[in-house]
């Protein structure tokens, strides 16, 4: 063979290349582990830390907790360690998770479909007051998360928890995360079908069970029969969304494949109609693909929305079919574009029985132990047993006689829990922030409650619907991208040219059938401090720029970059 020309000197070390064996896909018989967290997962199932964490961790306390357990397993019940106190969000991407990791825990409640008694909600409550240091926020996967937890204190949290059918199972992890669903779910007059037999199926059946514990990454599923389309379905993993087929009747659309973070898909329809007696099958049948042949190599590939961008609708839906349910699923109708703008439940309206139910908003979701109490004695002091929580991280009360409904609505009220709020407390949410994220760089939620008081004062004649998502980093666990105004956080230069917390501005991002990512404009950033002067200035000028029944969305796309910094 004749020699390369281009071969370089023999003293010249070749560079060593390395090679992974595909994407790490199970299905591609590829199962040696090729990162660190498929190595930990793959030595013990998360599941199996429970047990450590009873007989062993808390009893001889934080010290003595396995590495991969306080940053990996514990996860799988709930448990993630919080950022140590005092540490700027100029030091977060800096600092090893040691010098981050405070010796206390977040512990995530879930929540499947928003549904609660009010006795659930007392115990949620006392288990605040008297572990948690009082918080207890609502997020916007309708779970409620406590912080300031010790591990001493984590058996006797779940034994309460579950003794009023509670749980924190796999509420966090590469795990089958909570089942969100409509909050009125079987009480809405308007409802096209009730998802709660399938969200119960589908807890039976997989939450908990170790041959869906390993999975890629997290999996986020939903289902609301809906017609305001109240899950967020385009940005779940799975969800199914209630449609009325022309020949079959009331049943579900089925999307995969949705998700946000720092590579943000809309989710996609395989154009599939799904009854609700199937729905558990499918369910387990998507889950079990994302197991199978999620990508396990990279955790920045592993979610679901990369192998369905990969594969397309078609393939997705063709393995689902042939390799998973041996049938074909039935071709349906897209859902309908919802009639109303708002799609949080809020205010007054009236239930199928004739009863109502009463929906109010907390402030960015931060509510306390204290006031989960009250609202639990409030709602049974107005004869109602049954409360909701909601994916824009708010409440509801149900089966309410309409004779105890404006009594209902003052008592909320003088808990700063308003029934009638206006555009900006409805529409605005914030994630958890600086104050207890290891990954966050700024505050979010007093940055978004001050945002609030400020607007209601500067625009007190604003009656546009208007959502304002607050993230504290570009994580996106506050649905920046989908916001009419989302705001990214990060630290951003002020006029002194010095280092400050501030937030890369998103604006027009919609869900809805005509959903979409917000716009950026070229080197627009705001300080924190700048925030209300920069906000109530876009909005002033959709006021005077926009057309006659012109949404936020729809003007920002269109507007001048100058109109819009």
């Amino acid at each position: 063979m004749a020699a390369n020309p281009q071969k370089p000197a023999a003293a010249t070390p070749r560079r060593k290349v390395s090679r992974h064996r595909g994407e790490g896909q199970w299905a591609a018989g590829h199962f040696t582990p090729l990162n660190g967290n498929e190595q930990f997962k793959k030595d013990d199932d998360g599941l199996n830390v429970r047990t450590r964490i009873e007989t062993i961790y808390s009893k001889r306390g934080f010290d003595s907790i396995d590495p991969n357990d306080l940053r990996g397993r514990m996860r799988w019940w709930g448990l993630y360690t919080q950022r140590r106190q005092g540490i700027d969000g100029g030091k977060t991407a800096i600092l090893e998770p040691e010098e981050l990791d405070d010796s206390y825990f977040m512990l995530r409640v879930r929540i499947d479909g928003g549904r609660l008694t009010t006795q659930q909600l007392r115990v949620i409550g006392e288990i605040s007051q008297e572990f948690a240091r009082g918080t207890a926020d609502i997020t916007d996967r309708q779970n409620v998360q406590y912080h300031w937890i010790r591990i001493e204190d984590v058996p006797e949290i779940w034994n309460r928890l579950e003794a009023v059918g509670l749980s924190t199972t796999e509420a966090c992890g590469d795990t089958p995360r909570v089942v969100i669903g409509s909050p009125v779910a079987g009480i809405a007059a308007d409802e096209i079908i009730d998802g709660s037999p399938a969200i119960d199926e589908i807890q039976r059946r997989i939450i908990g069970n170790k041959a869906f514990s390993n999975l890629p990454r997290k999996f986020k599923s939903a289902i609301s029969g809906s017609p305001l389309l109240d899950v967020a379905h385009e940005i779940n993993d799975i969800a199914f969304v209630g449609v009325d087929h022309p020949e079959h009747g009331p049943g579900f659309d089925l999307w995969v494949g949705g998700g946000l973070s720092t590579n943000p898909k809309i989710g996609v329809r395989l154009g599939a109609w799904v009854p609700l007696d199937e729905v558990p099958d499918v369910y387990e049948g998507v889950i079990s693909i994302f197991r199978d042949y999620g990508y396990r190599r990279l955790r920045t590939r592993a979610r679901l929305k990369f192998l369905v961008a990969d594969w397309g609708a078609e393939k997705f839906r063709q393995v689902l079919e042939d390799e998973y349910l041996k049938r074909k699923l039935t071709d349906g109708p897209a859902p309908a574009q919802p009639v109303e703008r708002w799609r949080d439940h809020v205010g007054v309206h009236r239930q199928q029985d004739g009863l109502f139910y009463v929906g109010f908003a907390p402030r960015v979701g931060r509510v306390d132990g204290a006031t989960l109490t009250k609202i639990a004695e409030l709602a049974e002091a107005h004869g109602s047993g049954r409360v909701r929580t909601t994916v824009e991280q708010k409440m509801i009360v149900l089966d309410v006689e309409e004779a105890q409904v404006e009594s209902l609505v003052e008592a909320l009220e003088a808990l700063d829990l308003t029934a009638k709020p206006s555009p900006f407390r409805r529409g605005t949410m914030a994630c958890t922030g600086i104050e207890y994220c290891k990954l966050a760089i700024v505050e979010t939620k007093a940055r978004g409650s001050q945002l609030i008081d400020e607007l209601e004062r500067r625009i007190p004649d604003f009656d546009e619907p208007i959502t304002i998502n607050i993230n504290g980093c570009p994580n996106a666990c506050a649905r920046i991208q989908v916001a009419d105004i989302g705001l990214k956080g990060q630290l951003v230069l002020d006029d002194k040219g010095e280092q400050v917390e501030g937030f890369q501005v998103h604006l027009g991002g919609a869900l809805g059938l005509e959903a979409g990512f917000g716009r950026k404009v070229r080197g627009l950033k705001v300080t924190s401090e700048e925030l209300p002067d920069y906000v109530e200035r876009v909005l002033k000028r959709f006021q005077d720029e926009r057309e006659d029944g012109e949404r936020f969305a729809t003007w920002a796309a269109r507007a001048s970059e100058e109109a819009l910094s």
